[in-house]
């Protein structure tokens, strides 16, 4: 694709302001996820199977569905803690730092909003040394984290940005339904950690990676222009119900 003739409906205009998923997104963590994950889950007797399907969905709303509530604020703090303490292994994803980068210098709003905790997002955001956007929204600022529109809405309005206007990046089915309720104006999806099939119900865009979208920069607004390498995408037309 090189013309923004053939990007989806929801995506052929300019737009105040970029949203980012973090991880699967901007970085790579998916090892030290699992490290954290499966300790965890033995030393709360929890089979690891019962973890499918709940990428993007906050620790505590997962937590919440595994374990009685009066274990769990004890159960959340072990996985908060096993998090922060293993960075070891995570990359920045291909285009998150250029892209974070452009948007900068050219003063276009931007956050990161993420289902890691306020400790978790910084100890990350620091082994990666990326450019630290203007707003991060965690899970510790809102009662309702993702698959709620909550942390979308607190971005957004963070950064003065009606959501219809705001571009949306993620990796996860379930940040990307949260972004749709939030009333996000577009929705690109990047495969690092879910199939196309599964993007593609949710998303307007899916594409391999930040790095094969051709964006431009101008008057503190961002458009995109194309999608560029190997990885074609599949637009949804119209954008996703």
């Amino acid at each position: 694709m090189t013309s923004s003739t053939r990007l989806p409906e929801a995506l052929r205009r300019d737009f105040g302001a970029v949203l980012f998923d973090m991880d699967g997104t901007l970085i790579d963590s998916i090892a030290a996820v699992e490290r954290s994950w499966l300790r965890w889950c033995e030393e709360h007797g929890v089979d690891p199977r019962r973890l499918a399907g709940s990428h993007g969905v906050t620790a505590r709303n997962l937590i919440a569905g595994l374990l009685p509530e009066d274990e769990r604020d004890a159960a959340h703090d072990r996985i908060v803690a096993l998090e922060v303490a293993d960075v070891d292994a995570i990359e920045v994803l291909p285009g998150a730092l250029d892209l974070l980068t452009t948007l900068r210098d050219a003063g276009v709003p931007a956050a990161i909003v993420t289902s890691s905790s306020d400790p978790l997002a910084e100890a990350r955001l620091a082994a990666t040394a990326l450019p630290h956007p203007e707003v991060v929204v965690t899970a510790d600022h809102v009662e309702r984290g993702k698959p709620f529109p909550d942390p979308w809405l607190l971005g957004a309005e963070r950064l003065g940005v009606d959501p219809a206007d705001c571009l949306v990046l993620e990796d996860a089915v379930a940040g990307l339904r949260a972004a749709r309720e939030a009333g996000c104006g577009g929705l690109v999806a990047v495969t690092t950690t879910m199939t196309r099939a599964e993007l593609d119900e949710v998303a307007d865009l899916v594409v391999g990676s930040i790095a094969d979208l051709r964006v431009e920069v101008s008057d503190g607004r961002v458009r995109l222009l194309g999608v560029t390498g190997v990885d074609e995408p599949s637009p949804q037309e119209g954008g996703a119900a």
